[in-house]
């Protein structure tokens, strides 16, 4: 028995351009119907269903703006694209902030416009991934709010710009909307836009030719074509030079990328994500962000709360981190005390959830494996944040010593706390975790294994 084939609603006051649509619907092997006008395709509408809708902007009785507020309203599960006059992006900015979840611009191109398809039938095949959201911990009111936006966000492919403060995590949301959404089979590629040298931008996104310049030994397809299918994921997007702003522009807008010392353009299909902890409105405001690139990142906004404005998710997080830790290091997840619970429940983590991860890390080397105590959170001696380490709030100071603990046993915890430190800013590669503390990849090694934080072969060399 023959499953029926999807049904596609076109809406286009252009003859020949309605014709070409419904033509490619049928070599795709899928049913289309043709509306005119914005009154035919709302008749339509109601009295049959469709799986995805593609509709023009211009509809001579109306508009898709128009019709895009019916169908939010009306048939929400409904995918919709729209057809946008070329170079139009505030319309198409629009559309997306109305709930389609793409654009084409006209000339439509045959192998775009079937690409396009494919995306919009995938968004209802994505099944329910129940596990995925369930690792986005909290009950409070503004992560309730996240949540639901981030189930409605993964429809879609319109970029969102991340909004929230360094170690919030940003990052885990960009992964969460890539994982529910029908994209998730595809690359999830991650850059931190800060981290990489001006020089080397543009071969770092874009790719090069072997011998293209001094160094280019071999080919390289860059983080846009990596991404291909998938989504990218611009981390600390404010930290790019103005020059490489032109050209991401221009790639994102142009859907296609050309490897520094290639002569032709590379097609690419993918979803951009990007955060910072900066204001990007006032980044833009004092000239350090373009405004045109701005408006095409920041189509959707999603805000990630701080900590400190859902303390009341802290235990149900510390649960969370403690068995996560515990099942990386192979141990058994130790009991919190009331005290050390009351305590970081009170704390404002100005790192965030990423402070409180580094602050349960450290206590877990601390304790004795069964119970981790007030006094092994050390949130009062050594607060780990980037404001304290910082060395003009910190000067280098060092935390004092309780009374009763042996010099020997406080040093060490010393060496803990900034190993970890070192290994967490550097996402647990070693090697470059031994060159922040100045100390060579073998005498970290043995100081890992010294302290009982080895993890066997885990981290990047």
């Amino acid at each position: 028995m023959s499953t029926a084939a999807p049904h596609v609603l076109v809406v286009d006051d252009e003859a020949d351009l309605r014709e070409l649509l419904v033509i490619t619907l049928g070599r795709m092997k899928l049913k289309a119907t043709a509306a005119d006008s914005l009154s035919s395709a709302l008749d339509e509408l109601k009295s049959q269903s469709f799986d995805l809708c593609l509709t023009d902007m211009n509809l001579g009785d109306g508009t898709g703006l128009q019709l895009l507020q019916f169908i939010s309203q009306q048939c929400p599960q409904m995918p919709t694209a729209v057809i946008t006059a070329y170079g139009n992006m505030e319309t198409a900015t629009d559309a997306m902030k109305y709930g389609a979840f793409d654009f084409i611009a006209k000339p439509v191109a045959l192998d775009r416009l079937r690409q396009l398809i494919e995306d919009g039938l995938g968004i209802n095949a994505v099944e329910e991934r129940s596990e995925d959201e369930d690792n986005l911990i909290g009950e409070a009111p503004a992560m309730k709010a996240l949540k639901l936006q981030v189930r409605k966000l993964a429809r879609s492919q319109a970029p969102i710009y991340i909004s929230g403060e360094s170690g919030s995590g940003k990052e885990r949301i960009a992964r969460l909307i890539h994982s529910m959404g029908p994209r998730r089979e595809k690359p999830f590629v991650a850059v931190n836009c800060g981290a990489i040298p001006s020089e080397l931008m543009e071969s770092e996104f874009f790719g090069h030719r072997k011998g293209a310049f001094t160094g280019a030994v071999e080919d390289r397809k860059g983080l846009f074509r990596e991404a291909d299918g998938g989504t990218l994921f611009l981390d600390e997007v404010a930290d790019l030079p103005l020059h490489m702003q032109v050209k991401l522009l221009r790639a994102i807008q142009e859907k296609s990328v050309r490897p520094v010392g290639e002569a032709k353009e590379f097609q690419v299909n993918l979803r951009i994500l990007c955060a910072t902890h900066k204001d990007l409105a006032f980044e833009m405001q004092e000239g350090r962000f373009r405004q045109d690139l701005f408006y095409r990142l920041n189509v959707i906004e999603a805000h990630v709360p701080p900590l400190r404005d859902r303390q009341d998710d802290i235990p149900a997080l510390v649960d969370h981190i403690l068995d996560r830790l515990s099942k990386a290091w192979d141990i058994s997840a130790p009991e919190v005390s009331n005290a050390a619970m009351k305590t970081l429940s009170s704390y404002p983590f100005p790192g965030n959830v990423r402070e409180l991860e580094n602050t349960l890390e450290r206590a877990l080397t601390l304790c004795d494996g069964t119970l981790i105590d007030k006094e092994h959170l050390r949130l009062q001696d050594a607060p780990i944040t980037a404001a304290n380490t910082s060395s003009s709030q910190n000067d280098g100071a060092i935390p004092l010593r309780p009374s009763q603990q042996p010099l020997e046993d406080f040093l060490q915890d010393i060496e803990k706390t900034e190993i970890l430190k070192a290994l967490d800013t550097t996402h647990w590669n070693r090697t470059a975790a031994a060159k922040k503390l100045g100390m060579t990849f073998r005498s970290l090694r043995y100081r890992l294994k010294k302290l009982g934080l080895d993890r066997d072969d885990e981290g990047s060399e």
